[in-house]
């Protein structure tokens, strides 16, 4: 079959390889795609929101299926669009519906979700511009750290976390009144903190049934030892070595099959990915956040430890049999290491020269943030490249990216050299 692949990252490249290794996938075309999908797929000029466009395209190309890697199209309502469409309809979107996408679209509507069917998480009030001195006086009823969530997408970056009471105050008043995250803010959620070790667990379901895929642990700070500022992710671990078995069993049962039934009992239509971040808070896991989407960089170490055909999950998931697939996992640890532009998160500059990844062994080179000019490939974002490695633990997985991280350059390139350090 054809299929069409939305978005651009990381994510979209380790989707994009491990479905061209399904004898089910004859075409695969990724919009607008990068580098590396670029290599191994075609690329189309495509805005993953711009859903006319992507109608048009899909009908030309007799397209059909289509994979949403990022989360705007999913808020925006691409799903609801294909089904709402006589000419669409047949075409199964993996992604939920729009109401289901506000899981991640809204951190209200999501701690909403989660008190509503008892999912544990941490206390919380949300608050707005015209109650924002209610907020500055709620921060003081809370111990610090403080935390602070803008409710809407803000790219990974809007979340704070502040130790010092006035400090969290003003950057309420930032969020609230000054549109520090713009709209994204227009509404903050204050949230208790949670004192524990985080965690990501990455469900696909089909609305009825669901498989629970490799659990990763992703490093979202740039700096060493988990410092300075909020990223997209420098890297990430697969599985994580404290998700032991009783733990995994708490997940489940207190928080996937809840979630699960929750959608059902609130007539939420979803079919695909459920991304649960979790704090581990002294054996006890507790839900940080839900994402209505594979996460990145954990996509590049989960994905390779999928043994199953994705397409054929994929197939399965639209027709409502996915509780008749069996899912194979790879033992291996798999880890990933980010390459950075410098500067990142805040400023930086695109256009730089990536020499060595032909030189790479061992390893699979992911493309983040990478176009092709002029007969070269050069950075074209602030995450530029993902190195990932399997090992029988995940210090040899970690030991092989830095390796062949050695043999890559561009000017400017950054990355941690501690990933997995609160893990030894």
């Amino acid at each position: 079959m054809t299929i069409l692949l939305l978005g651009s990252g990381g994510r979209e490249h380790a989707l994009a390889w491990k479905m061209l290794q399904s004898p089910l996938c004859t075409q695969l075309f990724v919009a607008p795609g990068n580098a590396g999908t670029e290599a191994i797929a075609t690329n189309v000029n495509l805005n993953p929101t711009d859903f006319e466009s992507i109608r048009r395209f899909v009908i030309a190309e007799q397209v059909a299926m289509v994979v949403v890697g990022p989360e705007d199209p999913l808020v925006a309502g691409i799903y609801d669009f294909f089904n709402n469409d006589i000419g669409l309809q047949d075409i199964p979107v993996i992604g939920p519906s729009q109401l289901g996408a506000q899981l991640e679209g809204s951190k209200e509507f999501a701690k909403e979700f989660l008190v509503k069917h008892q999912i544990p998480t941490a206390a919380y009030d949300s608050f707005t511009k015209a109650t924002v001195e209610k907020g500055c006086k709620f921060l003081e009823t809370l111990h610090p750290p403080y935390v602070l969530k803008a409710d809407g997408l803000a790219a990974g970056k809007g979340v704070l976390i502040i130790s010092d009471l006035k400090e969290a105050q003003q950057e309420l008043r930032n969020m609230l009144v000054n549109e520090k995250f713009g709209a994204a803010s227009a509404k903050v959620v204050i949230e208790e903190f949670l004192d524990g070790i985080e965690l990501s667990c990455f469900v696909l379901t089909d609305g009825k049934s669901y498989k629970i895929l490799p659990t990763a642990k992703d490093y979202k700070r740039i700096g060493e030892g988990d410092t300075g500022l909020n990223t997209g992710g420098m890297g990430a671990v697969s599985p994580v070595p404290f998700a032991d078995s009783a733990l995994m069993e708490k997940i489940e049962t207190r928080i996937v099959k809840p979630t699960i039934a929750g959608l059902q009992k609130d007539g939420i239509e979803y079919k695909g990915f459920v991304f649960i971040g979790l704090i581990n808070v002294k054996g006890e896991p507790m839900v940080i956040e839900y994402n209505v989407r594979m996460g990145d960089p954990e996509t590049e170490v989960v994905i390779p430890r999928l043994k199953s055909d994705l397409v054929e999950l994929f197939v399965a998931l639209a027709n409502q049999k996915l509780d008749e697939i069996t899912l194979e996992i790879d033992p291996r640890s798999a880890t990933t290491i980010m390459l950075v532009s410098g500067g990142y998160p805040e400023d930086y500059e695109k256009g730089k020269v990536i020499s060595g990844i032909e030189n790479v062994e061992d390893s699979i080179v992911f493309h983040a943030g990478t176009k092709t000019q002029d007969g070269q490939i050069v950075s074209n974002g602030g995450r530029v490249l993902a190195v990932t490695s399997f090992g029988n633990d995940f210090n040899e997985a970690i030991k092989k990216s830095y390796q062949n991280i050695n043999k890559l350059h561009f000017d400017t390139m950054y990355y941690r050299k501690d990933i997995g350090f609160d893990l030894f």
